[in-house]
Protein backbone atom coordinates (compact mmCIF):
# COMPACT_ATOMS: atom_id res chain seq x y z
CA UNK A 1 0.00 0.00 0.00
CA UNK A 2 1.05 3.53 -1.02
CA UNK A 3 2.09 6.26 1.81
CA UNK A 4 0.18 9.37 0.46
CA UNK A 5 3.31 11.04 1.14
CA UNK A 6 4.76 8.83 -1.97
CA UNK A 7 1.69 9.26 -4.11
CA UNK A 8 1.98 12.83 -3.64
CA UNK A 9 5.86 12.77 -4.53
CA UNK A 10 4.98 10.83 -7.51
CA UNK A 11 2.46 13.17 -8.77
CA UNK A 12 4.13 16.69 -7.81
CA UNK A 13 5.52 16.08 -11.49
CA UNK A 14 2.31 15.79 -13.36
CA UNK A 15 0.96 18.93 -11.21
CA UNK A 16 3.66 21.08 -12.42
CA UNK A 17 2.50 20.42 -15.65
CA UNK A 18 -0.88 21.40 -14.63
CA UNK A 19 0.53 24.51 -13.13
CA UNK A 20 2.11 25.29 -16.41
CA UNK A 21 -0.75 24.69 -18.36
CA UNK A 22 -2.83 27.10 -15.97
CA UNK A 23 -0.10 30.04 -16.08
CA UNK A 24 -0.39 29.24 -20.21
CA UNK A 25 -3.79 29.22 -20.59
CA UNK A 26 -4.22 32.69 -18.27
CA UNK A 27 -1.73 34.15 -20.58
CA UNK A 28 -3.79 33.14 -23.31
CA UNK A 29 -7.28 34.26 -22.53
CA UNK A 30 -5.68 37.61 -21.15
CA UNK A 31 -3.98 38.33 -24.45
CA UNK A 32 -7.12 37.52 -26.02
CA UNK A 33 -9.02 39.90 -23.96
CA UNK A 34 -6.32 42.63 -24.80
CA UNK A 35 -5.32 43.56 -21.17
CA UNK A 36 -1.96 43.56 -19.65
CA UNK A 37 -1.40 42.06 -16.81
CA UNK A 38 -1.00 45.18 -14.57
CA UNK A 39 -4.62 46.48 -15.23
CA UNK A 40 -5.92 42.71 -14.93
CA UNK A 41 -4.39 42.17 -11.55
CA UNK A 42 -5.67 46.12 -10.16
CA UNK A 43 -9.11 44.89 -11.81
CA UNK A 44 -8.93 41.91 -9.87
CA UNK A 45 -8.47 44.13 -6.29
CA UNK A 46 -4.69 42.46 -6.19
CA UNK A 47 -1.32 44.25 -6.32
CA UNK A 48 -0.01 45.01 -9.59
CA UNK A 49 2.39 42.02 -10.54
CA UNK A 50 -0.27 39.25 -9.24
CA UNK A 51 -1.20 38.23 -12.78
CA UNK A 52 2.00 38.39 -14.26
CA UNK A 53 3.49 36.38 -10.95
CA UNK A 54 0.72 33.50 -12.13
CA UNK A 55 2.04 33.33 -15.28
CA UNK A 56 5.51 33.24 -14.67
CA UNK A 57 4.48 30.19 -12.07
CA UNK A 58 5.66 32.09 -8.50
CA UNK A 59 2.25 32.32 -7.45
CA UNK A 60 -1.04 30.26 -8.42
CA UNK A 61 -4.65 31.98 -7.67
CA UNK A 62 -7.37 30.49 -4.45
CA UNK A 63 -10.16 28.94 -5.91
CA UNK A 64 -12.24 32.13 -5.03
CA UNK A 65 -9.70 34.57 -6.83
CA UNK A 66 -9.72 31.61 -9.80
CA UNK A 67 -13.72 32.08 -10.15
CA UNK A 68 -12.81 35.92 -10.55
CA UNK A 69 -10.23 35.44 -13.01
CA UNK A 70 -12.66 33.39 -14.91
CA UNK A 71 -15.70 35.94 -14.36
CA UNK A 72 -12.95 38.96 -15.39
CA UNK A 73 -12.02 36.75 -18.91
CA UNK A 74 -15.81 35.97 -19.35
CA UNK A 75 -15.25 32.40 -19.24
CA UNK A 76 -17.07 29.08 -17.47
CA UNK A 77 -14.14 27.50 -15.30
CA UNK A 78 -15.21 24.53 -17.67
CA UNK A 79 -14.05 26.58 -20.93
CA UNK A 80 -10.78 27.90 -18.72
CA UNK A 81 -9.21 24.44 -18.81
CA UNK A 82 -10.02 23.87 -22.11
CA UNK A 83 -5.91 23.47 -22.22
CA UNK A 84 -4.09 23.69 -25.74
CA UNK A 85 -2.67 20.60 -25.74
CA UNK A 86 0.29 21.25 -27.96
CA UNK A 87 3.01 23.97 -28.10
CA UNK A 88 2.79 24.80 -31.66
CA UNK A 89 -0.67 25.21 -31.43
CA UNK A 90 -0.32 28.12 -29.10
CA UNK A 91 -1.09 31.23 -30.23
CA UNK A 92 1.68 33.36 -31.93
CA UNK A 93 1.36 36.45 -29.34
CA UNK A 94 1.32 34.18 -26.45
CA UNK A 95 4.91 32.28 -27.88
CA UNK A 96 6.57 36.20 -27.96
CA UNK A 97 5.04 36.63 -24.53
CA UNK A 98 7.31 33.72 -23.49
CA UNK A 99 10.25 34.51 -25.36
CA UNK A 100 9.59 37.82 -24.20
CA UNK A 101 9.21 37.55 -20.47
CA UNK A 102 12.20 35.53 -20.55
CA UNK A 103 14.62 38.26 -22.13
CA UNK A 104 17.23 40.84 -19.95
CA UNK A 105 15.69 43.77 -19.28
CA UNK A 106 18.21 45.83 -21.30
CA UNK A 107 16.96 43.35 -24.51
CA UNK A 108 13.34 44.04 -23.48
CA UNK A 109 13.73 47.85 -23.77
CA UNK A 110 15.23 47.31 -27.41
CA UNK A 111 12.49 45.20 -27.98
CA UNK A 112 9.98 47.64 -27.46
CA UNK A 113 11.73 50.00 -29.44
CA UNK A 114 12.02 48.25 -32.07
CA UNK A 115 8.34 47.18 -32.51
CA UNK A 116 7.65 50.96 -32.08
CA UNK A 117 10.06 51.86 -35.15
CA UNK A 118 8.08 48.92 -36.88
CA UNK A 119 4.38 50.27 -35.66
Amino acid sequence: MKTKNAYCLKRRKEYADYEEKFADRLAQLRLLSRVSCREMSLALGQCEGYVNKIENGKTFPSLQNFFCICDYLDVTPKEFFSFIGDEAELPEALRFFRLYANLPEERRRLMMSLLEVMQ
